[in-house]
């Protein structure tokens, strides 16, 4: 079973950044397709970003490409989510997620994820 950690949220004004990180407890795991998702009360969770292929390949949402930054530490088997210019529609639970497969073939559909974590909150006032 691979448990997924996240940390690092918060509360920033608009135009700050944050640095979200997520450990994972199996080695094999962090080589996997991993991803960022995000859900704002009454909303459907959404892909924010992925990345797969032992890290290789990197997939963004359009709302977040340019001012988010997805990458992982397969030494430190965690992997991160760097927000940069956050507004406050960014707002949301963020979650992250792995799959059982290295390939991020439909990375946006949460179904498709076998492992999630608890997630952390992101709050950015205007």
């Amino acid at each position: 079973q691979v448990q997924l950690v996240e940390s690092g949220g918060g509360s920033v004004q608009a135009g700050r950044s944050l640095s979200l990180s997520c450990a994972v407890s199996a080695s094999a795991a962090i080589r996997h397709c991993m991803a960022w998702f995000r859900q704002a009360p009454g909303k459907e969770r959404e892909g924010v970003a992925a990345i797969g292929t032992g890290g290789r390949i990197t997939y963004y949402a359009d709302s977040v490409r340019g001012r988010f930054t997805i990458s992982q530490d397969n030494a430190e088997n965690t992997m991160y989510l760097q927000m940069d210019s956050l507004q406050p529609e960014d707002s949301a639970m963020y979650y992250c997620a792995a799959r059982a497969a290295p390939s991020c073939v439909i990375w946006t559909l949460p179904r498709m994820y076998n492992y999630w974590g608890q997630g952390t909150q992101v709050t950015v006032s205007s």
